[in-house]
């Protein structure tokens, strides 16, 4: 599942105001060492206002390896997840999680991490955090009938 979370492109999360639903997907890092999913947003927005209010999420990781020509069946493997959302404003906490998206994300991420991270954009960035409470995934990485 660990694998999954650091593979997945992007993972999309579920939360609620007042029993109304709302989705959205994210650029993330798993960090393993911590247990939690980072990703970063705009200061302002619908998903801000709901996570201040209801900061529990379900969310899941997907890597699609796709369907599987003339076999009638596709491939994926996914990671769910239940956890509490927050945000900090540790310029130290930003910048590891800047970091470990970039490493994940960029092809030259020592380039990107020199010109992008500074104080003036750490100050600016908001960096949220999901620590996991709960995981759970499924994967179908194999065809298993065969015609």
């Amino acid at each position: 599942m660990i694998s999954i979370l650091k593979e997945a492109k992007h993972i999309t999360i579920a939360m609620s105001l007042n029993d109304e639903p709302y989705l959205v997907t994210l650029t993330h890092a798993y960090d393993e060492m911590k247990g939690c999913i980072y990703f970063h947003c705009a200061r302002e927005g619908k998903k801000l206002g709901i996570l201040r209010s209801n900061n529990q999420v379900w969310g899941q990781a997907l890597v699609d390896i796709g369907y599987q020509q003339n076999q009638c069946d596709h491939l994926f493997k996914t990671t769910q997840f239940y956890g509490k959302a927050t945000f900090t404003e540790d310029l130290k906490e930003k910048e590891h999680a800047l970091r470990l998206m970039i490493n994940k994300l960029d092809e030259n991420p020592e380039k990107v991490i020199k010109e992008q991270i500074t104080t003036h954009s750490l100050e600016r960035v908001l960096i949220g955090r999901i620590d996991i409470v709960f995981m759970s995934g499924k994967k179908s990485d194999r065809v298993i009938i065969q015609t």
